[in-house]
Formats: structure tokens, C-alpha cells, sequence
């Protein structure tokens, strides 16, 4: 089946909440325990049915945010959506997120986007009130709950958002 789409998705986060992980876990099925941090931007690709069409998801894996190193709005352009991931062991990725799609929105619009509460696997030590689960979902964000470890939800969190693409396409 031939291409029908080729779209651009960014990955944007703070530093260490699993962008790489959820992308090699995506595109290739498989996890390491090795940590290595992302310098600049990683590119991957992975191709996907979809409604009965097939779309080329082009990743960009942009590096983390923290107090050193902030993510070049640049890198969003051309961007047909945004893939937003905290860590749900550390509740202030959340709030790099809201800021990180504040300068999205304001640099390339409002496209569509999800956001990966990460680390899934470990929910028993997550520290992230629920309550602001529920605003963000209410702020038109899907909120999907991964885990890059074990591949939990990871595929249809990707999925989602191509969904949501498509349809902002129509």
C-alpha cells in the first residue's frame, strides 16, 4: 500500500521523562534500561495504517527541557502535531509541558496533540494529582497514560495523535 501521508510529530519534554525510550519502544519494539540523553534532535520514522490509509510518521525526538537547556521552538516548524511526555514520578514535568505547549502554540499554533504520562510501570511511586489529569484532558489534551518499559498503551498513544492529524486534515 502506497504512502498517503508523510507527517512531522515532535516529541517535547523535560529532561528524563522517557521521549527516547517511548520512540525506540514505538518504532522498533524494543527497550533499554541504558540511559543516554538526546543531544539536539533524533529523527525516526515509522509507517502505520490507519482508517484504511497508511501514513509515514516522521519523529522528532527533541532533547529535554531543564534549567541548563531549553527546546529551540524551531525545531517545531512544519509540525503536524505535538507528543507532550512527563513522568509520572516527578509532578513539575507536568508543569515544564504546559509551559513547553505554551510556546508550541504560540510559535507554530495549535495543532494536535497528546500528552504521555510516562512510567507507567511505575504507578505506585507517581505523584501526579489526577485532578490535573482531568483539567488537562478538559484543555482539549489527550491524556494517555505509557509506559516505555513495557510497552503499555505506547502504541495507541502514537495512534492517537495520527487519529487526531487525520482529522485535522478533513
Amino acid at each position: 500500500m502506497p504512502v498517503e501521508f508523510k507527517k512531522k510529530i515532535c516529541l517535547i519534554g523535560a529532561f528524563a521523562v522517557g521521549k527516547t525510550s517511548l520512540v525506540t519502544r514505538y518504532v522498533y519494539s524494543f527497550f533499554s534500561e541504558t540511559y543516554l540523553t538526546t543531544v539536539g534532535v533524533r529523527i525516526e520514522k515509522k509507517t502505520l495504517t490507519l482508517n484504511g490509509g497508511s501514513m509515514d510518521l516522521i519523529i522528532w525526538d527533541i532533547h529535554g527541557e531543564d534549567d541548563f537547556q531549553t527546546v529551540s521552538m524551531t525545531y517545531l516548524r512544519g509540525a503536524s502535531g505535538c507528543f507532550y511526555v512527563a513522568d509520572g514520578t516527578r509532578p513539575a514535568t507536568v508543569d515544564t509541558v504546559l509551559k513547553l505547549r505554551r510556546r508550541a502554540e504560540a510559535a507554530i499554533g495549535p495543532t494536535p496533540s497528546v500528552l504521555a504520562i510516562n512510567k507507567s510501570d511505575l504507578a505506585g511511586r507517581w505523584q501526579i494529582d489526577p485532578r490535573i489529569q482531568v483539567r488537562l484532558t478538559a484543555d482539549n489534551l489527550f491524556v494517555v497514560h505509557t509506559s516505555a518499559k513495557t510497552g503499555e498503551r505506547v502504541e495507541a498513544a502514537f495512534h492517537q495523535l495520527a487519529a487526531g492529524i487525520m482529522e485535522a486534515d478533513r
